[in-house]
Parts: structure tokens; sequence; C-alpha cells
């Protein structure tokens, strides 16, 4: 019972003195602990929505889109395969996409097995040992090639999808500056985005909503600006509406995507609000030249369908840079940038769910879950004291130590505190004194027998350790089952409880043991009230 080295009791002190530094910044303000020296421990416990209030927003992509992108995308590529085939050009006719597949028809019978060929090196497989396609080639008529999207291939095209919009969307709300927020996918094509402390949903939904499009395209300026009115264009342009509500004419042909921008910053000129961007290497020779065959052109510079500004080309813009003007605020135009920087989102979301908790409503859940903790804690304290004397004393102080360690390891690993997780951590409260209630009770059975103090305690702890261990391991697998099958609260829950089980074990044993050791060699008692 007494066996315990210098080793074992520093190692014992450092563990309870690092749970205790990592638990020290909670005590101070933000401000305070962004302000400790470098190499101090400053990470606070993240307070989840329910606790610190914020914005929470579902959103929801349509398969249909995704699928309809998948069929625009791939017949670029076969106009693009079918122009730069081996053996050369292949002549089609009537390259359409209908029903939810891309054909044509090749005009030289003698090239429709090259034609075929071609379109099947366009077809992926599925993940490395899957023998499923993602695109399926079949030839109709005799000398119609049919490429049609399969069933598996649009679910992985789904998947990837919602993958890149998730880090899109984390990288957009990063940009705010908030801390902490969740960024999930629920089921296929749902993601759910809660971001705590923030109070302006409106401000979420524009940022999260706008798909960030970026393309530049020449005006077409000899189309009519009647039958613009009416929604009609010259082959080979377009109708897009503009920010003041009218319409322009562009030309269909993009000159250059913001797929190849790296950096977009708000700044002003001539004291207005603009936007300025930059290309990477490739990105700036496009533009360079796509500006140097243009000279004295105007060209239009869309987001998401609509033309935001339309300046004329005075002369070539040589260094991969450029400004978007417009009648923008400094909100705007700090938005704008963001969605730039942060990409385009590869499918349209839609916002089907929005909740705002008030941060009055987190003040009071965190009032009632102190309290809770609170009186949890006097109660289980006065009763263990009442109750068990000098052991209760140690298990109080157990109880005490167990609760810092908690904080502490949860601010160290970044962990979210939650509603659900206040109740896992008053829940590991009464974990904790199980344990030594078992211990204290096997000691008195063990002075009951007839054994000396020495002996009752040394049996009694060897005896109800093997329950303890027992007990909480059957409690971790069920925490971490909920962990991994739960989401939002129920994974809150799980975290704490998990931590707590294993904190409790080792403050209600091993370091109630550590006390009780160090009295016995200090008195050396001959009886025990216990």
């Amino acid at each position: 019972m007494q066996d315990f080295p210098p080793w074992k009791i520093w190692a014992i002190a450092l563990t309870l003195l690092v749970g205790a530094v990592l638990a020290l910044p909670n005590l101070l303000t933000e401000q305070q602990a962004a302000d400790l020296p470098a190499g101090v421990p400053s990470q606070q416990l993240n307070l989840g929505l329910d606790l610190r209030g914020g914005s929470h927003i579902l959103l929801e992509a349509e398969r249909a889109d995704i699928a309809k992108a998948r069929l625009e995308t791939l017949e670029d590529i076969v106009r693009t395969e079918l122009r730069q085939a081996d053996g050369g050009v292949i002549s089609y006719l009537d390259l359409s996409v209908r029903d939810g597949a891309i054909s044509f028809t090749v005009r030289n019978p003698a090239d429709v097995d090259r034609a075929i060929e071609t379109m099947r090196g366009l077809s992926r497989p599925i993940g490395q040992l899957s023998a499923q396609r993602d695109i399926d080639v079949s030839l109709m008529d005799g000398n119609r090639v049919v490429l049609r999207p399969t069933t598996a291939g649009l679910n992985a095209e789904v998947d990837s999808a919602m993958a890149q919009a998730v880090e899109v969307i984390r990288r957009r709300i990063d940009e705010l500056g908030t801390r902490e927020p969740t960024i999930i996918r629920q089921g296929d094509t749902r993601i759910v985005v809660q971001v705590p402390g923030l109070q302006d949903p409106d401000a979420l939904k524009a940022l999260l909503g706008k798909t960030a499009k970026l393309e530049f395209k020449l005006v077409d300026t000899m189309a009519d600006p009647a039958l613009a009115a009416q929604g009609r264009a010259p082959a080979g342009s377009q109708v897009l509406p503009n920010a003041d509500g009218g319409v322009v004419v562009v030309k269909r042909r993009v000159l250059i995507s913001g797929d190849q921008l790296v950096d977009s910053q708000p700044s002003f000129q001539d004291g207005l609000p603009v936007v300025s961007f930059r290309f990477d290497s490739i990105g700036g020779r496009r533009f360079a030249k796509a500006t140097q065959e243009n000279v004295g052109l105007p060209f239009a510079i869309i987001l998401d369908g609509q033309v935001i500004s339309a300046p004329r080309i005075n002369e070539p813009i040589l260094g991969g840079s450029g400004v978007i003007s417009g009648n923008f605020t400094t909100e705007s135009a700090n938005e704008l940038s963001i969605l730039l920087r942060s990409g385009k989102l590869p499918v349209a979301l839609t916002v089907i769910e929005e909740r705002t908790v008030g941060p009055d409503l987190g003040a009071d859940s965190i009032r009632a879950g102190a309290i809770a903790s609170i009186l949890a804690t006097v109660f289980v304290a006065v009763f263990m004291i009442v109750t068990y004397g000098r052991f209760g004393i140690y298990s109080v102080i157990a109880l005490f130590l167990n609760g810092i360690i908690i904080i502490g390891v949860m601010s160290g690993l970044g962990a979210t505190l939650t509603l659900p997780g206040i109740a896992g951590f008053v829940l590991t409260i009464g974990a904790a004194v199980d344990a030594n209630v078992l211990i204290n009770e096997r000691i008195r059975e063990e002075l009951r027998k007839g054994r000396n103090v020495v002996a009752s305690i040394e049996t009694g702890y060897k005896e109800a350790s093997r329950t303890i261990f027992d007990a909480n391991v059957t409690n971790t697998i069920a925490a971490v089952i909920m962990f991994w099958f739960g989401s939002g609260p129920i994974k809150g829950f799980a975290v704490v409880l998990i931590i707590g089980i294993i904190t409790s074990v080792f403050t209600a044993v091993t370091v109630t043991r550590l006390m009780v050791a160090l009295w016995l060699r200090r008195q050396r008692p001959q009886a025990l009230a216990l």
C-alpha cells in the first residue's frame, strides 16, 4: 500500500500540474489569454452554439444540379477531345445534351471506331479496386456515339462535390475570424454549419449561398438592345442581368475563369471601394493575352451569372492582376474578396433550415449548468465527508482535481463544450465518487473481518480496483459507440464522458491511494474510524 517510489509521486504530481496549467487560461478573458507569452498554454475551452449563442444553418445541394454541371463539363471535354484526337480531327454533327446523356453523330463512318475509343478514354474506374466506370459509352444507329454518366459515377461526383463544398465553406467562415465553427456533412447532399458567436444569420447565408463562379467574357457590342431587353441574343452570345437591374449581352466563350485566382483583397480606388485580384502564372498569361487581343473593347466581369462590372480594356494588362469596380460598399467589397479567395462552390447550396441562438439564452444555459455542477459537487462532498470522514475528504479533493483535469484536457484538445457536455460533466462527478464508495466500503468490510488498518486499506484498494476498472471499461465502450454513431449534442456528451471516465479513475484510485499512503507513512494509525 505504501509502495510509492519518488518517481511515481513526481509523475502523479506532474500530471496534476499539467492539467491545472491547461485549465488556467479559462480563468482569463479571451484578450488576456491571447496576450500570454509564446509557449505558455493559452487555449481556452470552446463553448458550443447552445452555450455561446450563434447561427445554425442547414444547406442542401440538388443532385440534379451536380448531374447537370457534370454533363456541361463533359460536353466541353468531348469537344476538345474530338478536335485533338489521335490520327487527326474527328468531324461530327449535332453534339447535344439530352435525357442525361451527351451524344453526337460522326460524319465519316471510317472515324466511328476511333471516336468510340477516344470517348472510352474519358471513362474512369470508380475507386482503385472497382470494376465500375463513371461513364458508359455506346453506339446507336451505326454512327451516333452516346456518353451517359453511370449511377456509380454520379454518386462519386456527388460525394466529391460535397466534400469540396465543405472545404470551401470552411475557408469562407475562417475568413470571418470566427472560432471553432462546426461544418459537417449530413447525409449525401446536406451540410450543417454552426458558427458560435455569430449573431447575423443573413450575413452568413449571403456568404455561404453564393457559388462565387467568376468569369471574364467579352461584351457583344453588335447585339440589338431591343432584342436583348426581350432576352434574345445573337448566336454565340447570351443575355445576363447586371447589378443595376438591366441586362448585358456577352459572348458565350469564357476568356478566363476565376479558377486561376490566387488572391483577392478589398481596397479603394479614387476613394471608392473596389476589389483587387491577382492570377497565378498561367492565369496571368491568359489574362494578358486576352487584354492584348481586345484593346478598346468592353469585357464583362461575371459573378454567379450576373455582370458586376463591364469596364473597357484601354490597354493590355500584363501584370496578372486587376481591379473589379462597381457599386460596392466596404462590406460588399470585403464579402466579394472573401468569396473569390475561398474559391467557387462546385454546386449551388440552398438554405433549408436556419436558427439563431442568442447570447442571453447561452448565458442562461451556462448559468444553469454551473448551478447544477456546483450543487451536485456540494451535495456529493457533504455526503462523502459525513459518511467516510478523512477518506471522504480525500475523495472530495480527488473530485476537485478531476474537474480541473477534465477542463484542462478539453482545453488542450480544443474540444467544444455544449449543454449535453455539461450533463456529461455532472455525470462524471457521480462516477468518480462511485469508485471511492466502492473502495471505502470494501475497506470497511475488511476492518469488520478483523484485519489491521494497513491490510484492510491494501485489500480494499486492490479488490475494489478490479470492479472499478471493469465497470469503467464498459462505460467507455458505450461512450465511444455514442461518439462514433452520434452527432451534434450526442457527440458533445460522449466526449466529456470519455474524458471524465479516464480522469475519474486516475483521481479516484491513484490520487486518493497516494494521499492515503502518505497519511499512513506519517501517522501509522493502529485503528481506523471509517
